[in-house]
């Protein structure tokens, strides 16, 4: 069995690769921002691959602690990549979790592409962005097999409160009237299941594949259907008020398609799962 180091074992994406990715696992336990914690964790252990979850990853948060953020998203991500350089380990694959975050909005409604313009429109996906960076240029002549997934919305009934789909749910569940108003919904996301994201990443080990690659759905969603498809559950009317201009962020898949993965689970399934226990 492959021996795969994984860094932010305790996350949502974290846990759920490792319940459901067939590797023996060794979970990073120092701290990311410390290079000899990260040097002495590679240098102690011969991995056959490394996936790199680690982050601060809600918006809020980011913005809220942004030195922080940028210390764990981007010193955190040049730590790895340096110590696996400079131990000079035989690692047959490296896959750094990013995000759709290092896109800008879609203007014409057009499904993004890996090529599309880099424009965080926010400073999370700024940190991502400049680690992504780096990535490519170290790696740019060497041997490591490189991966990056731009990974899109995504929701899991243990994600935190900060995020769209748990934040949308508890003030429509804490909410006493019939009608709540709700504002600024008028977007397009992208959501992708986090089983599919797995396997996404099965398949993209499977591969070896290098480069970046968007993992999404590949399928549209308006956030005013969320908010409406919660609001059924706890039968309750959403009335919407928008002040922002509407905003495209979906996902051009062709690519991954390309290696023989495409995703199963639609939006009205992901919900369902989440809601279930809610």
């Amino acid at each position: 069995m492959y021996k795969c180091g994984i860094t932010g074992h305790s996350g949502v994406l974290g846990r759920e690769a490792i319940n459901n990715i067939n590797f023996k696992y060794n979970f990073f336990k120092g701290d990311i921002r410390n290079k000899k914690d990260v040097y002495k964790w590679i240098i102690d252990n011969n991995f056959d691959l490394i996936l790199h979850f680690a982050a601060v990853v809600p918006v809020n948060l980011v913005e809220k602690d942004y030195s922080y953020a940028y210390d764990v998203n981007f010193n955190g991500t040049k730590n790895i990549i340096n110590s696996i350089l400079e131990s000079k380990i035989k690692l047959k694959w490296f896959f750094y979790s990013s995000t759709s975050h290092v896109y800008s909005y879609s203007k014409n409604f057009q499904k993004i592409r890996e090529n599309f313009k880099k424009k965080p429109s926010n400073k999370y996906g700024k940190t991502k962005l400049k680690a992504e960076n780096y990535i490519r240029k170290k790696t740019r002549y060497i041997k490591i097999p490189f991966c990056i997934g731009r990974i899109f919305s995504f929701t899991h009934p243990n994600q935190e409160k900060l995020y769209l789909i748990p934040s949308l749910t508890n003030k429509i569940k804490k909410n006493k009237k019939n009608i709540i108003t709700l504002k600024n919904l008028n977007h397009y996301r992208d959501f992708v299941s986090t089983d599919d994201i797995c396997k996404a990443i099965k398949k993209l080990w499977q591969q070896r594949a290098r480069g970046e690659f968007n993992i999404a759905s590949g399928n549209k969603v308006y956030l005013e259907k969320i908010a409406s498809f919660i609001c059924q559950k706890y039968r309750k009317k959403a009335k919407f008020i928008n002040a922002r201009k509407t905003s495209f962020l979906v996902a051009n898949i062709e690519k991954i398609k390309k290696i023989g993965w495409k995703p199963k689970n639609k939006i009205n399934y992901i919900l369902k799962n989440y809601l279930k226990n809610k």
